[in-house]
């Protein structure tokens, strides 16, 4: 049955967007999606009943736009974000800016549910300006809409992820992955569907207004060991090569100077390799998809289905698990 509320969500068309989107229209609610491209985003439409997931062209660059798709919402979902750079879609623009943006216009729509996506590690002394930008935004969420839930989550993976399908991809071509500082960095990957739950909870619980959340999976594994992971369930035996950060520099470097090339993607940035340098896991003491009352899906029921596309022989070739 239909609820009489409408969910203004930013960055619904992404990855984990369809998944916040699915969980929201499950519930039940009328799903506003504001996208910059909603002709590619038609395919959301299905993920409700008839009417139930409209579309909004919106760009988070454009205030009188975000007015625009807030507009008769009863609560607002900020998803919006990338993880490298490139032409105008800078982390201040999106994820300090936009998120400004937005919150300010929620504040004055009189809406006072707002769920931040931002990411575990998000600190102004961080040296990522990753991290700093998604840390700018949540102060200014909270600054605009003090009852906004700020949600953290680790990695996150999910068919689509950008994790696991990239480092499964890049090992159909080289020999060696580098494991940069050793490959010791820890991360508690985190299921996209429990982000979409973890929304929706967020949302509905009065106890998570002005809280924040950090969202991880039920283990916590280093860098090393997710590329063993990754390597094991692609069947593609592939050395590991320990590499000091200052290397890794070097090659980012150049790996950014290359992807300046519209052909040639960039897998790795400087900034990523700052990031890289700490762990990505749930803070003591923080609450967590426990407190939402959500039971974390584990890495090892889902990853392996859609990391099978890159073996030799694709489903068909025997896994070395």
């Amino acid at each position: 049955m239909l609820r009489d509320e409408m969910i203004t969500v930013f960055g619904g068309s992404g990855f984990v967007g369809r998944h916040v989107v699915r969980a929201l229209a499950k519930a039940g609610y009328r799903v506003r999606v504001a996208t910059r491209r909603p002709h590619l985003a038609q395919d959301l439409r299905v993920m409700g009943v008839v009417g139930q997931v409209q579309l909004v062209q919106a760009n988070i660059r454009v205030p009188s736009s975000v007015e625009r798709a807030v507009e008769g919402a009863s609560g607002v979902v900020n998803l919006v974000g990338v993880l490298a750079e490139s032409g105008r879609q800078s982390f201040s623009s999106l994820h300090a800016m936009g998120a400004k943006t937005i919150a300010e216009a929620a504040a004055a729509a009189g809406i006072d549910k707002l769920i931040q996506v931002s990411a575990i590690g998000a600190s102004a002394e961080s040296e990522s300006k990753y991290a700093q930008s998604k840390a700018a935004g949540e102060a200014s969420v909270l600054a605009a809409v003090p009852s906004a839930t700020v949600l953290r989550p680790s990695i996150i993976f999910g068919t689509d992820d950008g994790f696991f399908n990239m480092f499964g991809s890049i090992a159909r071509f080289v020999p060696a992955l580098p494991l940069f500082g050793g490959g010791k960095s820890l991360f508690q990957p985190v299921f996209a569907g429990d982000v979409g739950s973890a929304v929706l909870a967020a949302y509905q619980s009065d106890a998570a207004r002005g809280e924040t959340y950090e969202l991880g999976g039920p283990a916590t594994y280093s860098f090393k060991e997710l590329m063993e992971f990754t390597l094991q369930h692609t069947a593609r035996p592939r050395f590991l090569v320990p590499l000091p950060f200052s290397i890794g520099q070097v090659i980012a470097m150049f790996a950014e100077i290359a992807a300046i090339l519209p052909f040639i993607p960039s897998y790795l940035t400087q900034d990523q390799l700052k990031q890289l340098r700490n762990d990505n896991v749930v803070s003591e003491g923080a609450k967590t998809l426990e407190d939402l009352g959500i039971e974390a899906e584990t890495m090892e029921a889902i990853v392996p289905g859609y990391l099978a596309r890159y073996r030799r022989y694709g489903q068909f070739h025997e896994s070395e698990a």
